[in-house]
């Protein structure tokens, strides 16, 4: 009976040897078929490779080292990356369905659960893109109608600068007050006044959210979420904010059912529910309280910082470069005037101004990470086997500072995007919306506002900098998924 035993455990240590021995040997085999990349560590990953203060500096060495498309290992996660304008168009847009899924992004999927437009997939993304694009159509994206809305926001911001009588002050959330009242007024059909206690607790709420995303915290989290998600720390607020966001736009929804007219939607909110009561009794619809709660959270928060920080970027690079603020100034006086509310059909008139705006986002490269893709089937890419369900992340500051692309990627140059008679010139590799099925919804909103909110600005203002042009800084002041713009004082000189 031992015998039997002994002879039992023997086998029982042969088959378990054995079955690790095959998983070692299936795993080294799927490797060599996937792009190149650092060795991972057991658990840690590429952890000791990776600097989480300055993700975005170590992905460039991992590019010098494995090429355009590499494998990383964010803790025990497997991802590609992809770097370049080349290899990012040949994904995203030579592969566009392939890659139109949404990746893991760590330190939202626990909370949104693939209910919101920006992280949904599948059926349930189909559905809420085609409503979402139709609904702010029909609110006025990229027409007349959104445009005088915006205008009217810059008329309130105009008047708050006049209000600083010249002195230093940080627009941080003057600027994020105007832009978010945008989108406040197409998602739930007001704007806000910019005393407003809880309007403004909401702004910083999601400014502080980017930072920690985008800090070592953050990226911690994105690394080991099944660590960090039980330990203390600064990255646990993101939580909590994303929870106070949440129930904001739940009141929202409540205070707008109670009084819904369908015949006289007020908001896209309205709109959403409409849409649920006609879809009430398909078994299929993604039409819900929660998908509806999670898509307007994703437009209010989006809709909110991308804009607001490429404008608190873009004042800050024309006060370090007084000459190009200067000119966009004549150019401003010479199309629009001085008592004319600027309007977009002016922009193809005003190359100069144009360019030094699609400038301004190429430089601050506020989403420099991208929102991570993943492989809908598997696919071969450059000679390699990229699994279906692949998580890839085709970093966006790779083609904005591509040197292929731009001949002088590292600073501030306006003519990126001007031919040699002056006039505007566009460059396939400005993708600040990222491209391909999953661009940003909200790209011609946000096109439109860079510009309006900014002539008006200049129409009216010098900005001017407590600081020496030459002592200004346009570091960071962090990066990750966001680059957040330096702490700074301006003053706005009525011209």
């Amino acid at each position: 009976m031992l015998e039997l035993a002994e002879s039992l455990l023997a086998l029982l240590v042969v088959c378990l040897s054995a079955l690790v021995l095959l998983s070692a040997w299936s795993q080294m085999a799927q490797r060599r078929q996937l792009p190149p990349g650092p060795t991972p560590l057991p658990i840690l990953g590429n952890l000791l490779d990776l600097k989480t203060h300055d993700m975005l500096t170590s992905f460039k060495k991992l590019r010098d080292q494995y090429g355009p498309v590499f494998t990383v290992h964010l803790g025990p996660r497997r991802v590609v990356v992809l770097y370049g304008y080349k290899a990012i168009k040949e994904a995203l847009v030579d592969h566009a369905e392939e890659f139109s899924s949404r990746g893991y992004l760590a330190t939202v999927d626990d909370f949104v659960q693939g209910f919101g437009i920006a992280f949904a997939n599948g059926e349930r993304w189909k559905q809420l893109r085609r409503f979402t694009l139709s609904t702010l159509r029909n609110f006025g994206m990229g027409k007349r109608s959104i445009e005088e809305r915006i205008q009217e926001e810059s008329q309130f911001l105009l008047e708050e600068f006049r209000k600083t009588d010249g002195s230093p002050f940080d627009p941080t959330f003057f600027l994020s007050r105007s832009v978010s009242n945008v989108i406040c007024s197409i998602v739930f059909g007001r704007r806000f006044d910019y005393e407003d206690k809880d309007f403004l607790s909401l702004l910083a709420k999601i400014n502080e959210n980017f930072v920690l995303m985008s800090n070592t915290w953050g990226q911690l989290y994105e690394m080991f979420p099944w660590i960090m998600r039980f330990l203390p720390g600064p990255h646990k607020k993101i939580f909590r904010n994303l929870d106070d966001i949440y129930d904001f736009v739940a009141e929202r929804a409540k205070v707008n059912e109670a009084s819904l007219d369908p015949d006289n939607p007020r908001d896209f909110i309205d709109c959403f529910l409409i849409q649920m009561k006609k879809e009430s009794k398909n078994p299929l619809s993604e039409f819900h309280l929660k998908t509806m709660i999670m898509t307007v959270l994703n437009l209010f928060i989006a809709g909110t910082e991308t804009v607001s920080s490429t404008l608190r970027f873009g004042f800050l690079i024309l006060m370090k470069y007084p000459e190009v603020q200067e000119k966009v100034i004549r150019e401003i006086d010479d199309v629009i005037g001085r008592d004319r509310v600027p309007a977009v059909e002016k922009r193809a008139q005003m190359p100069y101004t144009d360019a030094v705006i699609h400038e301004i986002q190429r430089f601050s490269d506020v989403i420099p990470t991208n929102l991570p893709h993943a492989l809908t089937r598997t696919l071969q890419l450059r000679g390699y086997t990229l699994p279906k369900g692949t998580d890839v992340i085709p970093l966006l500051t790779s083609v904005l500072k591509d040197p292929e692309c731009f001949s002088d990627p590292e600073n501030f140059n306006p003519s990126h995007f001007l031919d040699e008679e002056g006039r505007f010139k566009k460059n396939d590799a400005f993708m600040p919306f990222s491209t391909g099925k999953r661009i940003c919804a909200g790209e011609s909103l946000a096109r439109m506002e860079l510009f309006v909110f900014l002539t008006s600005i200049l129409q009216h203002f010098t900005l001017k900098s407590p600081d020496q042009p030459e002592d200004i800084d346009l570091t960071a002041a962090a990066n990750g998924f966001a680059n957040i713009p330096p702490a700074y004082h301006l003053c706005t000189v009525p011209r």
